[in-house]
Parts: structure tokens; sequence; C-alpha cells
């Protein structure tokens, strides 16, 4: 069967559900024509009293019944736990999520730039609940802090409804606004740092809006390849937009339209100190010399539709997305000092739509369905310049160009079915059924169950427990095959002459965890999770492009356990997090000639090893406190270091990162809203630390994390 045909039968099963129940609906009674009619009384009220109460019940709506969380592990922040940051709606959306159990820092390059759990990038961006298509190994994050309403990051053990991507999922609920209003911001500082932006919404008869822009320069955009206070060659420009608004229709229907758009500018940071290879050029050379570029281009769009009828709730939703990179190579003296230069260009548009749908067949049991569907189109374009070799395997100093072009049509199809049973108060059991489809350069399905149980014995004790199968496709932009034969007999010629393509990853999890509150101020919790795979997926970069490439390990696993800790008295807030995690894998079963070491490339076949992500142990805290118009801020992260080395057998050192700020709200116009001041200082004790050393595996070059850093923020609210 086709994959139109397979469509068309998922969607005429939803569509008799959706008619069988619109059936059963009860309609009002018909009026005869003899009978008198009933007076008619008309009441009005005021869009600004009742749509902030009617789309908070969407919203509602939407978590509870149609997508809930249910027997996931979920670490909440809100629009106000954003603002009491250091850098407050300015902190970069990755370095918001390093605030969550879990979760590891890493480099831009290797996008997104934190880990959860010791994942690879194998995280899904949710907007209203809507799942938005993978992007093509861009640097830094692409969505912005400022549209978000709320945040949560969900891992663990996911219901049926999550597919794909399933490490993490950030699932992010955008700004709503009903009184017209925003503000401006000016956010600058070291490293000539200057970031405008600004936010407006508001709301007119049944619609609400908000748009938010902001635009970015500074000469670190990238983690420093040295330990050095300032950068070289490191310069950044980046603009993005978010719009979002939503009409409600009546009682029952909403819709809601969402674009977004992200263009990244990029120098590569230059190393001081590095010798030519010999083969090229002139035997002396400046290696800061280096001028390798990349802009990154992203844009998407989301219609969606809500509708709430009787005990069925529904959500269907279209999507598309663009996105590009175009990584500029420095050809002369990229062969002098590492003897090829790739221009790599990777093109993507993606389209899709996605269909969930609730219905509660009693005060006890809620089913659940839905079906998804993508098509992506990738062009993947490597046009290198290298060095010929000789007879006797010299290099010759005569460059040749070799263009390694491919093009594919890929989609994925994806439909669950699930259903919430409530045993008795305060024990519910969800089990599921998850069926996904894959058709790229390789072509996979696998049938998913799915299983959580929660327990609250007591008002203030939550207990969860879960059981998930998943099935994790490769992103297409980063599985496509090499032309190996084009690069024989020259300086880019593989060591290892395999190529297997990239599989899907297939795995078990689980995971058990307990939340507690304690005197209604003080909450904890902990979690704990073991996950085993075969086909275990990996990215990592593979030469002087700052690209990523995916590869499979054999078979792998993962064990950990988290601690969180939280606190809200008054005008103080605090929180704690810790984690201990493992991840190992053996075997290379994919894309094996990336790998340049054969001894590296033989241990890894008969030894489980460390995965290049996984840091043995990640923490973050952070406090804030209120006194009338002024606030202060700490956070800090702790990492015990990423893997480096032959066969990642070793660690770069332990290092920790404190940030700091003081805010102050003023009055200066009466009857005008505030001027908020903020002074923030980044890397408050200005320690150097490695975050990578370029000798790991899937690793080019080192990056360190940013030495110390000032800046001011003025914020006019109108």
């Amino acid at each position: 069967m086709g994959i139109h045909a397979r469509a068309a039968v998922l969607l005429c099963c939803v569509t008799t559900v959706l008619v069988a129940r619109a059936a059963e609906i009860p309609t009002a009674d018909v009026v005869e024509a003899d009978d008198p009619l009933p007076p008619i009384t008309v009441t009005a009220d005021r869009p600004d009293r009742w749509l902030p109460d009617k789309s908070k019940e969407f919203d509602e709506s939407r978590d509870r019944d149609l997508l809930p969380k249910f027997g996931a592990s979920i670490f909440s922040i809100d629009e106000q736990d954003i603002e009491t940051l250091p850098q407050g709606k300015n902190t970069p959306l990755d370095k918001v999520l390093l605030q969550a159990p879990g979760v590891s820092y890493d480099s831009a390059a290797s996008n997104p730039d934190f880990h959860v759990r010791n994942e690879y990038a194998n995280v899904q961006y949710r907007i209203n609940g809507i799942q938005l298509p993978d992007g093509v190994s861009g640097l830094g994050p692409v969505l912005e802090t400022g549209f978000v309403g709320n945040l949560n990051l969900l891992d663990g053990a996911l219901p049926a409804q999550y597919g794909l991507r399933t490490a993490g999922v950030v699932d992010i609920t955008a700004k709503a606004s009903f009184e017209p209003g925003g503000n401006l911001d000016l956010y600058a500082g070291s490293w000539d740092t200057v970031s405008p932006s600004v936010e407006y919404g508001g709301s007119a008869g049944s619609t609400q809006f908000f748009l938010t822009g902001r635009y970015l320069q500074s000469d670190q955009g990238l983690e420093n390849a040295m330990p050095t206070a300032d950068p070289i060659h490191d310069r950044t420009a980046q603009s993005k937009f978010f719009g979002y608004g939503s009409t409600i229709f009546g009682d029952s229907d909403r819709l809601t339209y969402i674009a977004g758009a992200s263009i990244g500018r990029f120098q590569i940071p230059d190393l001081v100190g590095l010798a030519p290879l010999g083969d090229f050029g002139p035997s002396a050379s400046s290696s800061t010399q280096l001028n390798e570029n990349e802009t990154d281009r992203l844009f998407f769009g989301i219609l969606a539709l809500q509708t709430k009828h009787g005990s069925l709730d529904t959500q269907l939703s279209i999507f598309t997305r663009y996105a590009s990179v175009d990584f500029v190579p420095d050809v002369y003296d990229d062969l002098v000092f590492n003897n090829v230069a790739s221009n790599v260009v990777r093109k993507s548009l993606a389209s899709g739509l996605q269909f969930d749908a609730a219905d509660r067949l009693g005060d006890n049991q809620v089913l659940r369905a839905g079906v998804g569907f993508g098509v992506e189109q990738t062009q993947v374009d490597d046009l290198a310049t290298v060095l010929p070799l000789g007879i006797n395997g010299v290099p010759l100093p005569d460059p040749v160009m070799r263009n390694d072009y491919d093009s594919k049509h890929g989609w994925n199809l994806g439909a669950y079915l699930q259903d919430e049973w409530t045993i008795r108060p305060g024990l519910t059991l969800n089990t599921g059924l998850r069926f996904d489809e894959l058709e790229q350069f390789v072509s996979a399905s696998q049938l998913s169950p799915r299983v959580a149980l929660v327990y609250k014995p007591f008002a203030d004790t939550s207990l969860h427990a879960g059981a998930s199968r998943y099935f994790t496709p490769p992103m297409q932009a980063q599985a496509t095959p090499s032309k190996l034969a084009l690069f024989q007999n020259t300086t880019q010629q593989p060591a290892i002459g395999l190529y297997d393509p990239v599989l899907p990853e297939r795995a078990d999890y689980f995971d058990v965890g307990v939340d507690q509150q304690l005197l209604q101020k003080l909450s904890v919790g902990i979690d704990a999770y073991y996950k085993r795979a075969t086909d275990q997926l990996d990215d990592g970069q593979f030469g002087q492009a700052v690209v990523l490439e995916q590869f499979n390990h054999g078979r792998g696993f993962s064990r950990g356990v988290e601690l969180k800790l939280n606190v809200q008295q008054g005008g103080l807030r605090a929180y704690a997090n810790v984690s201990h995690e493992v991840t190992e894998a053996q075997g290379l079963v994919s894309n094996q000639y990336l790998f340049t070491n054969p001894a590296e490339f033989a241990y890894l076949a008969n030894h489980y090893a460390y995965t290049s992500d996984a840091q043995t142990i990640s923490a973050s805290m952070g406090s804030s406190y209120r006194w009338g118009a002024s606030r202060a801020s700490l956070d800090a992260i702790y990492g015990s270091g990423l893997r480096t080395g032959f066969a990642n057998l070793d660690h770069v050192p332990g290092y920790t990162q404190c940030n700091f700020a003081l805010a102050h709200e003023f009055h200066a116009w009466k009857n005008r809203k505030p001027l908020n001041l903020r002074l923030s200082v980044v890397n408050l004790f200005d320690r150097s630390y490695l975050l990578r050393s370029g000798t790991g595996i899937g690793e080019f070059a080192p990056q360190y994390g940013p030495r110390r850093g000032l800046f001011v923020g003025l914020t006019q609210q109108f």
C-alpha cells in the first residue's frame, strides 16, 4: 500500500469517528411554525472581559484533555521564571533550558547546544501543541525567548502522542495578550553586543495577537576557540521574528495562526598557532587569517483549528517550514591548514499535518487518537576543493574540485491510539499504541506500545512509572550518503571505506519518579530512568565545515537519576537540580567512513565507550529575591566535563559558571508604564573552562565557555 493510500485510510477512519460522535451531540428542539416565538434577549460582553477566560479555557482543555503530559517527567518554566533569570528574556532559549534537570551544556555547533539526558540532538519543539519539523543543523537557537508564555520540558516515558524526537519535548505555549501594549528593550554590553527587541500584543473583538522581533549583533556569536577573553573572527548578526494570533468563534472553535523567521550570520572562530600541513601554500602562515562563515535561515508557518463539542476535543493543524545552511570556506587558507575546503549547502522544505482528538467516555475514561503526516524535500551539496594524491600517496599542490550533490524526497507517517483510565480516585493508568513509518534513504516502520501509571496517595504526593517503545528516524539532511568514489586518490579519501545507510534508532525506555510538595512552599522530586537501544543514533562534526553528520552505534544504553528542588516564599524564588547519568555505546554500523582513525574504529567495534555527549554529573541552581521595585538574581551551572580523547575514554575538566543581575523598576513618567533597568554579569568569577577539546569522537576544534561579560538592559513598557 502506498503512502497516499495509507494516509487516506487513516484520515477516513478519523473522519468516521468524528462523524459518529457528532451524530450523538444533541441538537436544539425544532420550533413549530404555529408556535409563538419566544422573546429574544441580547446580551453583549466586552471582549476584554470574556476573551481572556475563554482563551485560557481552550489552552487548559488542550493541555488537560487533548495533549496531556501523562506519566512524563515534567519541568516547567513560566514567563515570570524567565524574567527572574539574570539576563531575563534576553537569555537565549537554550540557556533557559540549562536550568532544567538532566540538561547539559554544549557548544553551538552541536545544534542544539544542550543535551537532554546525554542524548544527541534528539529533541522536538512544540508550539501550542503543534510539533515543528526538524531543521538542518544550524548554529545556536532559532526560536526567540521573548514569545514564551510557558515552557515545559518533557522527558522520560512519554505517552503515545509524542513520536519521532523523544529524548526531550520542549513544549511551548506562546504568550497571549489582551490589553493593547508591549515593550521596547535594548540589551548591550561586552563583545560589542547590541540587541534591540520589541513586543506588541492586544485584542480586537474575539481575536488576540502577539508579535515580537529581535536583532542581535556581537563579536562573540559562537563559543571561543581559545581561552582568551576576546575571540578572533567570531562576529554574528541575527534577526528573529515571531507572530501569534487566534480567533475564537462562538463557544467551541478557535483558529490559531503562527509564523516565525530566523536569519543568522556567523563567523567561525579562529585559533592561534596552527601550523600549515605543508602540502599546499607557504610553509609558514597565520591561522588567524582563516575566514570561514556560515549563514542559517529558518521560516515556518502554522495554522491550527481547535474545537470543543460536547465530550469531544480536536485540533487539526497544518504547517510548513523552510530551513537552509550555507557554510562558506576560506578556500586558500583551508587548503593550507586542512588540505580540504568544503562549501556545504543544505536546504530543506517540509510540510505536513497533525490531527489529535480526545473523547471523554465518562468520568473515569478518556480515549485519544491522532495522526501525523510530513513530507520533506532536502538538497545537500558539498562542493569540495581538495588536493590530488600522487602515485606514492603524497598530496600534490594542484587543487581539484569535487561536487557531492544529493536530493531526496522523503516522508513520515505516524498514528496513535491511547486510553486513559482512572482505576480509582488517585490511581490512573494510561496505555497507548503508536505506529510510525518512514521513507527516506531507508524504509522502516515500527509499532510501539506505551504504558504509564500515576498514583497520588495524598494531595501533595505524586508517583509515576512508565515504559515506552521508541522509534527515532535520522534527520534526513544529516543522513545523506556520500559518494565516496568522487574522493578516491584525493586528500578527502576516507581511511575506512564503509558507508552503510543511517538507520532509525529503536529503543526501550523505563522511567519512575516521585514529586512531593512540602509545607506549601517547597517541592522536591526524584526521577530515575534506563534506556536500551539498537542502532543508537549519534552525530558529530567530521571535518572543518561546521555541520553535523549522523551515524549509528550498533547498540547502547543510558541510565541516570535526577533530583530537583523548588522554593517560593514571598519575594524569594529558588531552585536546584542535579543529575548523575551514564551513556555508552558499542560498534559503528553506518557512515563508517566519517571515522579517520582505524585503531579507534576497531576499539569501538568490541568495547562499550562513552558517547561524545555524555556528561556524568550536571547541576543547575538559581535564586532571586524581590523587594519593592528591585530584584537580585543569581544562577549557576556545573558540569563534570564532556568526553574527549581516544574512543572518548577521558573527559575535559569540570567547570562552574555563575551569572548575576540587579534590576530596578522606575516610574519615571506620571501615568506612564514603568522603565526597567537591569545590570547583568555573565560568568561572574571569570572562570575559563573548556567545553570541547577537539579530540573526541565527532569533534574538530576546541570550544571554550564565555569569559566574564557585563551587560545593561533597558525595557520600557508602553
